[in-house]
């Protein structure tokens, strides 16, 4: 990853139920992964200059996170390795009006290129109004800390 922000980095424990018939990290298991990654990232992040912990500090009561779209691409076999966690690097590679998109690099050993890149996309969800929540300049502001070019992915068949 290039970027001109900052990247939140953090271990995922590898389970034994990740594994499936093959010997490999189900598919399955490694969106949970990303997805217990992406939540962390979110929710409780040490950021600096702030004892407030997550990308989402500021982002007030009833206002919710949606995933809209989920990209994920595999590059090499993951393994199940005992006591070896999955790392994690994230960053915000987009911010929109009233959603943003994180991007992941998921590796199984340090120094290793990733074993899968994807992008997920959230839009913020006010319940009271029924519609989605503008991002405040506080939460804005916090992104783009984050902020960087988005994962590359490849391109889709037929396009």
């Amino acid at each position: 990853m290039t970027g001109v922000g900052d990247v939140f980095d953090c271990e995922i424990q590898a389970r034994l139920r990740d594994v499936n018939l093959g010997g490999h990290v189900d598919n399955v298991e490694a969106l949970r992964v990303l997805d217990e990654a992406r939540l962390l990232f979110f929710r409780f992040a040490p950021l600096a200059g702030d004892d407030r912990p997550g990308l989402f500090r500021d982002v007030p009561a009833g206002v919710v996170e949606l995933v809209g779209s989920q990209r994920i691409d595999y590059d090499a076999e993951m393994r199940f390795v005992a006591y070896q966690p999955f790392l994690v690097r994230m960053w915000v590679g987009h911010v929109g009006r009233s959603s943003l998109s994180v991007s992941y690099e998921l590796r199984v050993e340090p120094g290793r290129a990733p074993a899968i890149v994807a992008e997920t996309s959230v839009v913020f969800w006010d319940t009271a109004a029924g519609t989605s929540w503008p991002i405040s300049d506080a939460v804005r502001e916090t992104l783009l800390a984050f902020s960087a070019p988005p994962v590359t992915l490849r391109e889709r068949p037929g396009r």
